[in-house]
């Protein structure tokens, strides 16, 4: 089996299906919760619950994001390109989920309410102007948009960047800036990012940027 073949037919499939997990999680214990609904199936407060795991999983799919460009070359293992699609358009699934259950869930659609909330917790800015970032990179990540943005594709998709530090900031805020929870995730982002500032010969970018 060459190293194409198992990239698509066995790490993308695997990828695929990890990706997946959480939304599968969330749909079964939700499932559990309309059966019993006096039931603990998604916590105390579900809609916390779903939060929290989707914006984790958000966090957690951007960094592997990063991580492929820069795995692929010091592996040189050219063909783990071919992963990074599903890890991106996944990450911002999980990122409008997480919108969604906010803006619709927790504050109801009232405009009022939400504005309420973001002047009073500015982490709500924070991560809305993360996921707005998003939005662009998921449109265009077809193969027909690469071709047609050409070397414009790689420029737009930089937006992953300041997207997963603001993604980082804003679960921080959430914490309460209690670094104990969000070092881990700032330190794997610095990592991602400094092997882009060494100098080309030995940097571990896509040709794409990201």
């Amino acid at each position: 089996m060459t190293r194409l073949t198992f990239t698509t037919r066995v790490l993308k499939p695997l990828g695929f299906a990890a990706a997946l997990g959480p939304f599968i999680w969330l749909g079964w214990r939700g499932w559990l919760l309309a059966q019993n609904p006096v039931s603990d199936a998604l916590g105390a407060d579900p809609v916390k619950t779903i939060q929290v795991t989707t914006g984790l999983t958000v966090l957690v799919l951007l960094l592997l994001t990063l991580a492929v460009s820069p795995l692929r070359k010091l592996l040189h293992y050219s063909e783990l390109i071919r992963v990074r699609r599903i890890l991106g358009l996944f990450a911002f699934f999980y990122a409008l989920l997480h919108a969604v259950t906010y803006f619709v869930f927790d504050q109801s659609l009232d405009p009022e309410l939400i504005w309420a909330d973001t002047v009073k917790h500015p982490r709500i800015a924070v991560g809305f102007i993360a996921f707005l970032m998003l939005i662009p990179l998921a449109l265009t990540s077809t193969d027909a948009m690469v071709r047609r943005l050409g070397k414009r594709w790689g420029r737009l998709h930089r937006l992953i960047y300041p997207a997963t530090g603001l993604g980082i900031i804003h679960y921080l805020m959430v914490q309460k800036l209690d670094l104990r929870v969000g070092i881990p995730y700032a330190v794997v982002f610095g990592v991602l990012m400094l092997s882009r500032a060494l100098p080309r010969g030995t940097a571990t970018s896509s040709p794409s940027g990201r």
